[in-house]
């Protein structure tokens, strides 16, 4: 089994990428013959999490994807490492607006991504979709997800999973804006892309993609 997860809209869009590329990859995997589940997180602090460890204890996955939106970025961004702070420059759909404080309290710093993130990036590369390895996922309601997401599964051996963050689609972005942006259809495949590579790949490739600074 499969669990996919995006989020509804937060902030002043009316859409979320992250949710209709989890639908449309589900449907391209499904296809496939794969087992899929998807579901929508609220963008909130702690009932996300709620939601996510239900649908978890619910559907015993093998693989999990959380995904997200990171407006900005021109790519499908592979998460490598969630940390153990909430810090929220705007507030979440509820008006919770956290400061300097951890995700689990006394939980460790950082998890690492049990994805096979080089793999899966060289796998998009292949694809012809622009991806990239990410060193970090924010601090706002993604990140909380992806950390506790980590936190659950380091409890549940032989579960993969990890965060992936989307662009916005072309639609969401205006001219005077011009900012990145990726086709929905092409965001699904990315997706889809990297849930392959994880049931595929046993052990990463080595592959540099670190940053500098």
């Amino acid at each position: 089994m499969i669990l996919l997860t995006g989020f509804e809209p937060f902030g002043r869009d009316t859409v979320n990428p992250s949710w209709l590329a989890v639908q449309l990859a589900r449907e391209s995997l499904q296809a496939e013959g794969f087992a899929v589940e998807a579901i929508e997180l609220p963008c909130v602090f702690g009932e996300s999490l709620e939601v996510l460890h239900q649908a978890i204890s619910r559907l015993t996955p093998e693989v999990v994807v959380c995904v997200g939106l990171a407006g900005g970025r021109d790519r499908v961004s592979l998460e490598r490492v969630a940390i153990n702070c909430d810090d929220a420059r705007i507030p979440d759909n509820t008006g919770q607006r956290p400061i300097d404080e951890e995700v689990i309290p006394g939980g460790p710093a950082a998890y690492f991504s049990s994805l096979p993130i080089k793999a899966a990036l060289r796998n998009l590369q292949i694809a012809g979709i622009k991806g990239e390895i990410s060193q970090t996922a924010g601090t706002y309601v993604c990140n909380h997800v992806f950390y506790g997401l980590m936190n659950a599964l380091a409890s549940r051996p032989g579960v993969r999973g990890g965060f992936v963050h989307v662009p916005y689609l072309p639609e969401q972005v205006t001219p005077e804006g011009a900012a990145p942006s990726m086709p929905l259809e092409l965001t699904a495949e990315g997706l889809a892309v990297v849930v392959r590579t994880a049931l595929n790949t046993p052990v990463d490739t080595k592959l540099p993609a670190g940053a500098i600074h």
